[in-house]
């Protein structure tokens, strides 16, 4: 790595995010440009709220931010972004299960081949950036060996190891429906690109992220798709028991993470990590349906469909590696995480929290 692209440096950095719109991707580029960076949003700007999220960003930092409205596989434009980055953040994807099953060769398109085209002109510089990859945990496909027992309306693993830890990253890939094949795919190509042409890559393999600037969707983005739901009070669709759990991350600890990795790339480079939450932030469908509840100060209704495919019973991420290696800060737990996350939906979306809300006892 030269000098000037030194993520440890006073000197500001031209940070590419692809997808720098969405959900994670504008909440990073906040960070960045927060701390003095130049952000290059490369963004097709597709999905719902990206247009908003970078109206915030325009905003708030003006000619600090360069945008581009483009597809990820205009191979011509992410080429001229890539050629002067000097790291990349490659978080622009299909994001949906769903969607991959109903367009397969699309899903491939975006998650494979546009990370190839990038991974391709990062190779063609002299000196190739760091670039990070948003990956999945649906890489381990549905966790189906995993022995569960049933407490408290949460799955939990009968081996304690797991239990104490969650899902490590030596546990076997096994891509389950286009989603996960694309996906894992594409994490396997950023870490050989590492391994095959030097360039200085990591992956972080994502559990449930939340927080502000989610506008979640049945689809994707669940904590705050139960959120938005709850403040309108209108039912939520739950697939499968809704014992499943997961283990929910605050994105302003996920972007401390991807901030972290390119901080210490030289050492990380090639690896990749389990981004979640962890075991003390690993939560029910049903028990943060709860916890929802008592933020909105109303019963929620639920109604109930089969499980999907590629449905993971427990996924909870184990924090050893990536906490080894960039020491980050102890999560925020998910109890205040997620109130925050509400009073920020209630506050957009102009809703009023009732009287005698959790919420509202909890305040000072």
């Amino acid at each position: 790595m030269t000098a000037s692209a030194d993520p440890n440096s006073d000197r500001p950095q031209r940070v590419l995010v692809t997808g720098g719109a969405g959900f994670i991707g504008s909440n990073l580029a906040h960070r960045l440009l927060r701390e003095g960076h130049h952000v290059v949003v490369f963004d097709s700007l597709a999905r719902a709220g990206t247009e908003r999220n970078l109206e915030w960003l325009m905003g708030q930092y003006g000619d600090r931010i360069t945008p581009i409205q483009a597809d990820i596989r205009n191979d011509a434009l992410l080429s001229e972004a890539a050629a002067s980055a000097d790291v990349v953040f490659h978080l622009a994807a299909q994001v949906a299960v769903t969607t991959s099953l109903v367009d397969p060769l699309d899903d491939f398109g975006i998650n494979i081949q546009a990370t190839v085209l990038l991974l391709e002109a990062l190779r063609r510089r002299p000196v190739p950036p760091p670039m990070i990859f948003a990956s999945t945990n649906k890489v381990y496909g549905d966790l189906g060996d995993v022995t569960l027992d049933l407490t408290n309306d949460a799955y939990v693993p009968s081996d304690r190891d797991i239990r104490d830890f969650g899902i490590g990253e030596a546990r076997p890939l096994d891509f389950h429906t286009p989603y996960g094949c694309s996906k894992g795919a594409a994490d396997q190509y950023v870490l050989d690109y590492a391994r095959s042409f030097g360039i200085p890559t990591a992956v972080m393999r994502m559990s449930c992220i939340y927080g502000p600037r989610q506008m979640g969707t049945e689809d994707q983005g669940w904590v705050a798709h139960f959120a938005i739901r709850a403040l309108e009070d209108r039912p939520i669709s739950i697939f499968g028991d809704g014992c499943q759990v997961r283990d929910i991350l605050d994105v302003s600890d996920a972007v401390a993470a991807y901030i972290g990795a390119w901080r210490n790339i030289d050492r990380i480079k090639g690896r990749a990590f389990n981004l979640g939450g962890g075991p003390s932030n690993a939560v029910s469908l049903r028990q943060l349906l709860r916890h929802l509840e008592g933020l909105v100060g109303r019963p929620i209704r639920i109604d109930t469909s089969d499980w999907r495919a590629g449905d993971q019973k427990y996924y909870v991420s184990d924090r050893r590696a990536i906490l080894e290696a960039l020491d980050l800060r102890r999560p925020i737990d998910w109890q205040t995480g997620v109130a925050g996350l509400v009073d920020w939906l209630a506050d957009q979306r102009g809703f009023r929290m009732p009287a005698g809300t959790m919420r509202e006892t909890q305040e000072p």
